[in-house]
C-alpha cells in the first residue's frame, strides 16, 4: 500500500484525459478553447476535468477577458515526485530484507 504517496493526487492524475491536460499545461499556459482543440474532448467534459485538477491544486487559473487560462503548478508534481523518490530509496535500502513465512 502506498501510504507515503498522495493517493488522492494519484487518483486525479490517473485519468488519461487529465494526464493529457497536465502534459499540455507543462508546455504552456492554455485556455479551454486551446485544450478542446488539442485533446478533441468536448468543452463540458474538459471543464469538468479542469475543475477536478483545480480542486486538487494541480492547476491554477488566470482570467483574461472572457477567457480563463490554466497553468500547471509544478510544485505539486515536485512533491509527488519526491514522495516516489523516497519510496524508491526505501525499496533500495530494504532490497535484502525478507520476512520469513510462518
Amino acid at each position: 500500500m502506498l501510504t507515503s504517496v498522495d493517493t488522492e493526487l494519484m487518483r486525479v492524475l490517473a485519468d488519461p484525459l487529465r494526464l493529457q491536460i497536465v502534459t499540455l499545461l507543462a508546455r504552456e499556459t492554455l485556455c479551454t478553447t486551446h485544450l478542446v482543440e488539442e485533446t478533441g474532448a468536448r468543452q463540458t467534459n474538459l471543464s469538468n476535468h479542469l475543475k477536478v485538477l483545480r480542486e486538487a491544486g494541480v492547476v491554477e487559473t488566470e482570467p483574461c477577458g472572457r477567457f480563463t487560462y490554466y497553468r500547471l503548478k509544478p510544485e505539486v508534481l515536485d512533491t509527488l515526485a519526491g514522495q516516489f523518490a523516497t519510496l524508491a530509496a526505501t525499496a533500495r535500502a530494504n532490497a535484502d530484507t525478507k520476512r520469513s513465512c510462518p
